[in-house]
């Protein structure tokens, strides 16, 4: 009897109401079209904008690939753990089954509460009977689910390797064709000597940044750039990422910095939030390799902690050119059960910070930020 009602509560159990499969062939659909992009984009008559949007959705397709296949491996095992779980308990109520199956017919009628007895035991199993029959459908449902979860699993291995071929060969294509782009109007020439010694006397960022406009010589045709004072509070991050510490936030040595940190993937492309100058891209000091943009007069946006830094000093870069990738190496491939290689693996960060007139300001104040 005790077995029985464990078995019904077991029934009233709420299903899954994820659908793992469904996510991870939606995210195979992703990669599938960053692939063929990727040839289109090889033609393209602005190979930099068409790269761009192809690294763009080849780290989209990836981050959705993995956080799928990550759903279906917990899912799996959540499949396993409640089979295994039950195995015992449905073994034994089909071993007291099939021995009433076998007994012989007169047997059946025998009970020790007597006819009456025998009449309840009866009116049990028939109640029991449905139940027992939507139990083995839902088994067969979960073991049918497991197979067709450990044959996506398999399918999407090959493209997964594909795509983080395919990722690495546009961010290739990509650093060519930046290499190769000689069609972008300069505001002003780059003073390397200058820069050097600008460099070896300041040693904070905010003594940097400050003398960069004693840096270059500007060009006598340069035109004004829009600007963008207009949308303040609207420029989308330059990196796909989640904001780990807000400006004035201690770092876990307790220091204090005016700008913020961005969570990121490893190689993550980094992009101009708005049409910008490029004022500076190189090592400096312990930020990294740094990319410096002027957006408008007296605005700078500085990007520390990348792993390679794009353009040539006193370019303006259209909105959302690539100005640098992040550093680190690519995850695993297959996410593992624990979560590992996931889609929310973010182990690099990016420091941004916003300097209006020489003071740094908080960078939230102009980025839209979920």
């Amino acid at each position: 009897m005790r077995l029985t009602l464990a078995l019904l509560a077991a029934l009233a159990a709420p299903a899954a109401a994820a659908d793992p499969a469904a996510e991870a062939r939606a995210a195979l659909d992703r990669l599938e079209t960053a692939i063929e992009r990727l040839d289109a984009a090889r033609g393209a008559r602005d190979r930099v904008a068409a790269l761009t949007e192809t690294v763009r959705g080849f780290e989209d397709g990836l981050a959705a690939m993995r956080e799928g296949l990550r759903a279906v491996s917990i899912r799996e095992a959540q499949l396993e753990r409640r089979l295994d779980a039950r195995e015992a308990e449905i073994a034994q109520l089909l071993g007291v089954l099939q021995s009433i199956g076998t007994a012989p017919a007169p047997v059946l009628f025998l009970h020790p509460g007597g006819p009456l007895g025998t009449a309840r035991a009866g009116m049990l199993l028939a109640e029991v009977t449905p139940a027992l029959e939507a139990e083995a459908a839902r088994l067969r449902r979960d073991l049918e689910e497991a197979a067709t979860l450990r044959r996506l699993q398999e399918a999407a291995a090959e493209r997964l390797t594909d795509g983080l071929a395919g990722v690495q060969a546009a961010r290739a294509a990509l650093s060519e064709a930046i290499a190769d782009r000689t069609d972008l109007p300069r505001r002003f020439t780059a003073d390397p000597a200058g820069t050097q010694i600008l460099i070896a006397a300041t040693e904070t960022l905010d003594g940097f940044a400050s003398g960069l406009a004693e840096i270059g010589e500007a060009a006598p045709d340069a035109a004004p750039l829009p600007g963008v004072s207009d949308r303040k509070g609207e420029l989308a991050l330059p990196v796909a990422g989640t904001v780990l510490r807000r400006a004035g936030e201690p770092d876990a040595a307790g220091i204090e910095r005016p700008g913020i940190v961005v969570a990121t993937r490893p190689r993550a492309l980094v992009t101009t939030p708005a049409a910008a100058t490029l004022r500076y891209r190189g090592p400096l000091l312990d930020y990294g390799q740094v990319s410096i943009l002027e957006p408008e007069s007296g605005l700078l946006i500085v990007l520390a902690g990348l792993g390679t830094v794009y353009g040539d000093t006193g370019e303006v870069l259209p909105e959302g050119s690539p100005v640098g990738l992040m550093g680190g190496t690519a995850p695993r491939a297959i996410p593992s059960r624990d979560g590992e290689g996931g889609g929310g693996e973010r182990s690099e960060t990016l420091y941004i910070e916003v300097r209006q007139d020489n003071t740094p300001v908080d960078p939230l104040d102009w980025f839209r930020a979920d």
